[in-house]
């Protein structure tokens, strides 16, 4: 479970002398603990909505940020978090994906009907995507 692993490596962090780990790990294990103790269950899928928010939230103040340290460390922490995420899909393994419903989508009336319809099949099958690169795919297609 990646809540599981998320504590292990808070310990090899501490063990390892590796502040910034630890101190990244912490804030998302708080963040996981906070919406346990809100109701929600600590599975995979809430650990991985959070790490893609701390990561989200990171890119955001990396853009605006303009002192190099500062930089340094967001990058830094925003490696730390995307370890611990599920490898999502490329763009080319998406339009493989979707080579069943790859004529629905060309019949779709514009680019966002059908990346519905491509999320909508990616879903299903349980496949971890980024939606922009589904809707560079589903330009592919289109085109």
């Amino acid at each position: 479970m990646l809540v599981d692993e998320i504590k292990q490596r808070i310990q090899a962090a501490m063990k390892a002398g590796n502040t910034l780990e630890k101190e990244v790990l912490r804030v998302v294990l708080g963040e996981i603990q906070t919406e346990e103790a809100r109701g929600k269950k600590a599975d995979d899928a809430l650990a991985t909505r959070i790490l893609k928010k701390l990561v989200k939230s990171n890119r955001e103040t990396l853009e605006s940020a303009t002192d190099a340290e500062q930089k340094t460390a967001l990058q830094g922490e925003i490696a730390i978090l995307q370890e611990l995420l599920p490898r999502s899909m490329s763009v080319d393994e998406i339009v493989a994906a979707l080579a069943p419903v790859a004529d629905a989508i060309r019949a779709a009336g514009n680019d966002g009907q059908g990346t519905g319809i491509a999320m909508k099949h990616l879903k299903a099958s349980g496949a971890e995507v980024d939606g922009k690169d589904v809707a560079q795919a589903v330009k592919a297609l289109r085109a």
